[in-house]
């Protein structure tokens, strides 16, 4: 009897001693701060600003379906002009309005190839300055594209431009790449890639837009940290329909097409029918930030080991952004019904974008959904979807060239991978590549994070400086490989 006590005290134990474990493991894990800021603006800055500006100016907007290359023709115009020398020392290749440029190297190393896009979405809504003004004011560049992302191109333009003024040639070819469909997922960077496979490159590196220097990626972790993406969620957006034979309003049946898709959407937003995990790059980001949290989130943060199965139910409401990255998610965007309002629907719909995780990718994901629309009596259709991409080793050569110049570009700033839960060109580019990185090395604060796709997008011209450096000693890296 008292051996079976003695037995069953055991796990009891050791279930208290592993939360006293995870507190003295966080106790002795030094806390760490980020100061990193970026400098007070000069006058480079300000050139730098105004090259932006005048970028900003030449109105960019893409639409779904509309061809619109001759729009772009002169916007590459006002590059021509902003950047003489990369339009007369590298050789330029224009494809339906997106932009590939080769800077020749002198070596026979893998290439790398830096990008980010030049359309961007529409400008709806009352601005305090007018979204293609360009405005320069109270340390801001403003305007449609400023964040999103014109920002990138010209930084990583003008890197190559003052190395070529330098008398600087690359040891490795160099390619830059801009797309004009990247705001509604166009074909424009599919058509790259295709030239590129034309040719035969094989790319060491590509590095995209997505992430970026964000000040306190989670609540509670301060301060500003290079968040490198290193695989995007996959993405598909689907129409589910609710039929029957329609009639007068003043009769109503039960179980309408309306009420069908209400009980629909209430039944997804209630319950949890996808499965929460930890994708390994998750895991890596959350131990990579524990240090800069206080102390309760440290705790939890950087012992995963014990605190997954309590963090994962409530972390989608700490962070929104946080908790999509543990599992495929359902937003429902658009709607349908009648057109009259004493009238039945004989038909009505409602759409969802879904964006798939690795654990539970796109086709389990799809048929998840479809099984519940069938509870409800609703057809499903995909109109379009794709499966999420491989993710960069985050131990391999091109993550560690990339963390090792942000290092040394922006001292003090923290480096950590991030899971990207939207989408970018960089989704395009496996054929060529197996490491894609998305990182623009300009500061999204809470402003421009709230700009981006919404009012008064902005960036702070002070950041401009450091994110031409990044690509310039981006480019100079490959010396060392």
């Amino acid at each position: 009897m008292i051996m079976k006590k003695s037995l069953f005290l055991i796990p009891a134990a050791a279930a208290l001693s592993l939360p006293a474990a995870a507190v003295v493991r966080t106790v002795l894990t030094p806390s760490k701060h980020s100061d990193y800021a970026a400098p007070e603006a000069g006058d480079y800055a300000l050139e730098l600003a105004r090259k932006l500006s005048e970028m900003v100016r030449y109105e960019t907007v893409s639409h779904a379906n509309v061809a619109e290359a001759e729009k772009f023709l002169g916007f590459h115009k006002v590059l021509e002009r902003l950047f003489p020398l990369v339009h007369e020392k590298l050789e330029k290749t224009v494809i339906d309005g997106n932009l590939l440029f080769k800077w020749k190297g002198t070596g026979d190393g893998m290439p790398i190839l830096l990008m980010s896009h030049q359309d961007v979405v529409p400008a709806e809504g009352k601005w305090e300055h007018e979204p293609f003004s360009g405005d320069i004011a109270d340390g801001k560049v403003w305007g449609r594209g400023t964040s999103d992302t014109k920002a990138s191109v010209m930084a990583f333009f003008q890197a190559v431009e003052e190395l070529l003024k330098e008398g600087y040639t690359p040891k490795c070819d160099v390619y830059l790449a801009s797309s004009c469909t990247e705001e509604w997922a166009g074909d424009g960077a599919p058509k790259i890639v295709k030239e590129l496979q034309h040719r035969g490159v094989e790319l060491f590196l590509v590095c995209d837009e997505g992430g970026g220097i964000i000040s306190e990626p989670i609540g509670g972790v301060k301060g500003n940290f290079a968040m490198v993406g290193v695989f995007e969620k996959g993405k598909g957006d689907v129409k589910f329909t609710a039929r029957s034979s329609g009639g007068h309003a003043s009769a109503p049946t039960k179980n309408t097409p309306i009420a069908r898709l209400a009980a629909f959407v209430n039944d997804v937003e209630t319950h949890n029918y996808f499965r929460r995990e930890f994708p390994p790059e998750v895991a890596a980001m959350f131990k990579s930030l524990a240090p800069y949290a206080a102390f309760p989130l440290k705790l939890v943060m950087g012992n995963l080991w014990l605190f997954a199965p309590v963090l994962k139910p409530v972390l989608g409401k700490i962070s929104a952004q946080a908790g999509a990255m543990l599992q495929t998610t359902v937003a429902f965007t658009m709607q349908s019904g009648s057109d009259a309002c004493n009238v039945l629907p004989q038909e009505a719909t409602v759409s969802a974008n879904m964006r798939f995780i690795p654990h539970q990718g796109e086709k389990e994901s799809l048929e998840i959904i479809r099984k519940i629309a069938e509870k409800h009596g609703l057809e499903t259709e995909v109109i379009h979807s794709n499966d999420y991409t491989p993710a960069v080793d985050i131990n391999g050569a091109a993550f560690r060239q990339v963390e090792s110049v942000i290092n040394e570009t922006f001292p003090g700033l923290p480096v950590s991978p991030y899971v990207m839960t939207g989408a970018t060109d960089a989704q395009f580019y496996q054929p060529v590549c197996k490491s894609c990185i998305r990182f623009a090395p300009v500061i999204y604060g809470p402003e421009q994070m709230k700009g981006m796709h919404g009012l008064n997008e902005n960036i702070e011209y002070n950041c401009l400086p450091g994110a031409v450096s990044f690509y310039k000693n981006l480019i100079r890296a490959q010396e060392n490989r």
